[in-house]
């Protein structure tokens, strides 16, 4: 059985039909939804478990006792972190704490993959570029150093008490769903162009970095592989297998989408700061797992243009 936290965000909502599709048992504990608002699948149930109440998080764990966990709950916005500090640290490191001590009274602990981050990597010197899980840490925010609390938790668990834990350290995710990343938000607009419901001008910001945007899917069969294959006690980057430039990314969307528009930069959609590059070297991934990227970019824009066809 996989209990999946986080089961209402981008990554768990496909995580569930992940594991329903593979033939398993699914338990996808949620914060911010109604149950109501799920898909009814066989051998699939979904269950409120606020992360920061230590007595919910013990509740579902004991009843339930699954054999695998995938730890996605969290509050997953930088810029959320810095706005609200004491609320990021609350869900991301106190709410894992809770999790290990809750696994941890367990006969039989179960694997736990914890949903790390990018982010635990701060600013990377482009001579460390792709950068390695041997790179040191420095995080720039709260979300980013909450995520680091649970690398170490979960490294620590593992030592101390024999839990089978893995991370994943993971670079940007996008896909059918995902909302507020540059493709999701260039997308929406090209579809609403094609539809009629916007004036043929999209908006944008900073056009000149470059990123390795992972298909969703892609990203959860590496969740997958990681409790099959990965090394306990150990953390891994996931990561698409190359670059693009903003502009590409803007320009390949038009082109798929057919369309004609004015391109705007906007104050708004700029960051005071903007990485020139974010992208993470898969090798260990690979190598441990068997794992790599099956899906092109062009398919997963193509995948989240029909998304916002269906939305719109």
């Amino acid at each position: 059985m996989a209990l999946i936290t986080g089961s209402e965000g981008f990554i768990g909502s496909h995580m569930v039909k992940f594991f329903h599709g593979h033939g398993w048992n699914v338990v996808g504990s949620y914060l911010l939804q109604g149950s109501a608002s799920f898909p009814k699948l066989p051998n699939v149930e979904f269950v409120r478990c606020d992360l920061r109440n230590a007595q919910q998080v013990t509740k579902v764990i004991t009843h339930y006792k699954p054999t695998h966990i995938f730890h996605l709950g969290a509050q997953s916005l930088p810029t959320v972190s810095w706005a609200d500090p004491v609320g990021t640290f609350e869900a991301n490191a106190m709410g894992s704490l809770y999790l290990f001590q809750a696994v941890r009274r367990l006969k039989r602990p179960p694997v736990v993959v914890s949903a790390c981050s990018s982010a635990e990597y701060g600013t990377v010197p482009a001579s460390a570029i792709p950068v390695t899980e041997k790179q040191p840490l420095q995080p720039l925010h709260p979300y980013g150093i909450s995520k680091v609390c649970l690398d170490l938790l979960a490294r620590e668990y593992f030592l101390d008490y024999n839990i089978p834990a893995v991370n994943v350290r993971l670079f940007n995710t996008t896909g059918p769903g995902k909302e507020n990343d540059a493709p999701s938000d260039f997308v929406r607009q090209v579809v609403a162009i094609k539809k009629g419901r916007q004036a043929p001008v999209i908006e944008v910001g900073n056009l000149k970095p470059h990123r390795a945007f992972l298909d969703v899917n892609d990203a959860v069969r590496g969740f997958y592989l990681a409790a099959a294959k990965g090394k306990r006690g150990e953390a891994y980057n996931l990561c698409a297998a190359r670059t693009y430039r903003m502009s590409e990314v803007l320009d390949v969307a038009i082109r798929l989408a057919g369309v004609k528009a004015e391109i705007r930069p906007v104050a708004r959609l700029m960051r005071p700061s903007d990485e020139k590059i974010i992208f993470g070297s898969t090798q260990k991934i690979r190598k441990d797992t068997g794992w790599k990227p099956l899906l092109s970019f062009e398919q997963t824009l193509q995948s989240m243009i029909d998304y916002w066809h269906g939305v719109l």
